[in-house]
């Protein structure tokens, strides 16, 4: 069982997803997190099994951000000599410390944030960064952090950009600006999907976040796992959906759910 025949482009990025990618804020974070049950944070064989076991299962995506604790810090080290394997997804926007998120749209800061997940990471080039939004979509891209983006990818040191957000008009503004937009969409929320529609009809890439809203996905009869994914890579503009876990049990089944799905779909 693997993902790789279903790889997808993300956009004009020419960017080659797996259709699930793997997020990490578990790796670092479990303070302020929206889970329904607490969990510890894994220890780092753990975590080197999981990215094992997700690199064998086709999974070539990692979605991370500063916001995430120690998530890059982790990561760095743990994907020495794999830096070809994988296509690193971060963000700039929200910084988290002692509990309580803040947010800086500055250029000044967005560099900074940039050139400090380089370090954590060990590496040269970011794949793709998003921006943290506060919720204020319109006013976020109206500030210096998406001209400095771009100015970073024309420098070589990220290869696509774009919006993590939570609005309609401030995803397709993002989209008409950038490469990519992270939208939540699942079977709860489905308010955000005229993002997804202008981003198909305009050849851009979407990454789903909640895809399984946090873990709250419910339903009676069907798998809701397979019946969420069903929704979301049903919709033809949607890259990857980004799957948090720390549990291998879960990660596998969670493949094995997509899977199934894009075996129908095609």
């Amino acid at each position: 069982m693997t993902l790789r025949p279903y790889y997808r482009a993300l956009g004009d990025t020419g960017l080659q997803l797996s259709p699930l990618g793997l997020g990490t804020v578990k790796f670092g974070r479990n303070q302020g997190v929206k889970y329904p049950t607490s969990f510890e944070l894994p220890s780092d064989q753990q975590i080197r099994s999981l990215l094992a076991q997700a690199h064998d299962l086709g999974i070539n995506l990692l979605d991370t951000a500063p916001a995430y604790g120690t998530s890059e810090e982790r990561l760095g080290p743990l994907l020495a000599g794999q830096r070809t394997d994988w296509l690193i997804c971060t963000k700039v926007g929200e910084e988290f410390s002692a509990g309580e998120s803040s947010f800086n749209f500055s250029a000044a800061h967005t560099r900074r944030s940039i050139e400090r997940s380089l370090r954590r990471l060990h590496t040269d080039y970011l794949d793709m960064v998003l921006v943290h939004s506060d919720g204020n979509d319109l006013q976020v891209l109206d500030d210096e952090v998406y001209p400095t983006l771009q100015q970073l990818k024309q420098q070589g040191l990220i290869r696509a950009f774009g919006f993590s957000g939570k609005t309609i008009e401030g995803g397709i503004r993002a989209l008409q600006q950038g490469d990519c937009a992270m939208v939540t969409y699942n079977l709860n929320e489905q308010g955000e999907r005229p993002v997804l529609d202008f981003a198909l009809s305009h050849n851009k890439g979407i990454l789903i976040k909640k895809a399984l809203a946090s873990g709250h996905l419910c339903l009676d009869g069907e798998d809701p796992v397979q019946q969420g994914l069903r929704l979301v890579l049903g919709h033809r503009a949607v890259t990857s959906a980004i799957i948090g876990t720390i549990t291998p049990r879960h990660l596998e089944q969670n493949v094995q759910a997509a899977a199934a799905v894009l075996e129908q779909q095609e």
